[in-house]
């Protein structure tokens, strides 16, 4: 029995699909008053993300909970922890899905991420409690750097506008990172799941692809040639996007943050953003795509 908190999300749903599709019996926790739509069949509790002894009684029963909500639910995330160890939870799934414990974050980023960092806190001290028991609580975190598909469609400042076929490569456009594709954010969950030994008390770290802009661009003109347009190409710097981000967030302005993760994801001879290995995403069967299989996913979302 698994409990997703956050099944509608934009990662929520990939992982929900890939957990049923692996046999798994799946229930959603979400508010009382959400209006999201849920796969037919699964059961719903609805439940006041605040309320820990509420959440404790819906989680009581299920053997684990991955917990993939939303920024506006970030704050409730240290009591969804607490609910789980206490309704005797075996593994509890961070709200990780992004960068992890990522030491070479901008200074700017870090405040962000401290909301996540207490609910982490929180697992890896009721794990050390239940530490050599049988049935105890145990957690994992996912690590997936940059959800690849999703973000070339969803974010044009990555470089790369879909809609105008217009490229923005930063320096040489050769800085390499790594990503993850929905349909592997969905599979690490299972994979951990599938290996609940090799995944207990950890942030796996996994990835999809590790590619670089050119690559990516070549991919989006070879899936491209032959319509009417054709891509073109802007040159810039990571330099001037990390200033223009820094002078956004001096000025209190939106747009900030999507400027500096671009800045960090092609800072040149940096090597930032490449987040994992080979080594995880093998034991989780995350296929490894090359950068033609990205993009086909990323146009096909683009013209959702």
């Amino acid at each position: 029995m698994i409990a997703i908190i956050g099944a509608a999300g934009n990662f929520g749903a990939p992982i929900t699909s890939a957990l049923t599709d692996a046999g798994f019996a799946v229930s959603i926790i979400t508010r009382p008053g959400s209006a999201s739509v849920f796969p037919d069949g699964l059961p719903v509790v609805r439940v006041e993300y605040a309320d820990v002894h509420a959440l404790a009684t819906a989680f009581a029963g299920q053997d684990a909970v991955v917990c993939v909500v939303g920024p506006g639910a970030i704050g409730a995330a240290k009591g969804m922890v607490e609910a789980a160890a206490r309704a005797g939870v075996k593994r509890y799934i961070v709200n990780d899905f992004g960068w992890g414990l990522n030491e070479r974050s901008l200074p700017e980023l870090k405040p962000i991420g401290e909301p996540r960092k207490l609910a982490w806190e929180c697992a890896f001290e009721y794990a050390t409690r239940d530490e050599g028991k049988e049935d105890g609580f145990t957690w994992t975190g996912i690590t997936i750097g940059n959800p690849i598909d999703w973000a070339l469609a969803k974010f044009p400042r990555m470089g790369f506008n879909i809609a105008e076929r217009h490229a923005t490569i930063f320096d040489a456009g050769t800085e390499e990172f790594t990503g993850t594709t929905l349909e592997g954010i969905g599979q690490s969950v299972v994979g951990v799941l599938q290996h609940p030994a090799e995944t207990a008390n950890r942030f796996v770290k996994v990835r999809s692809i590790q590619t670089c802009q050119n690559k990516l661009l070549a991919a989006f003109q070879k899936a491209t040639k032959g319509q009417q347009r054709q891509w073109e190409i802007e040159r810039s710097t990571a330099q001037r996007t990390l200033e223009e981000g820094r002078g956004k967030h001096a000025q209190g302005l939106g747009g900030w943050i999507l400027d500096l993760l671009v800045y960090q994801l092609y800072a040149p001879g940096e090597a930032r953003c490449v987040i994992a290995g080979a080594e995880d995403s093998l034991l989780l069967g995350i296929k490894q795509e090359s950068a033609d299989e990205v993009v086909e996913k990323a146009l096909r979302r683009a013209r959702v």
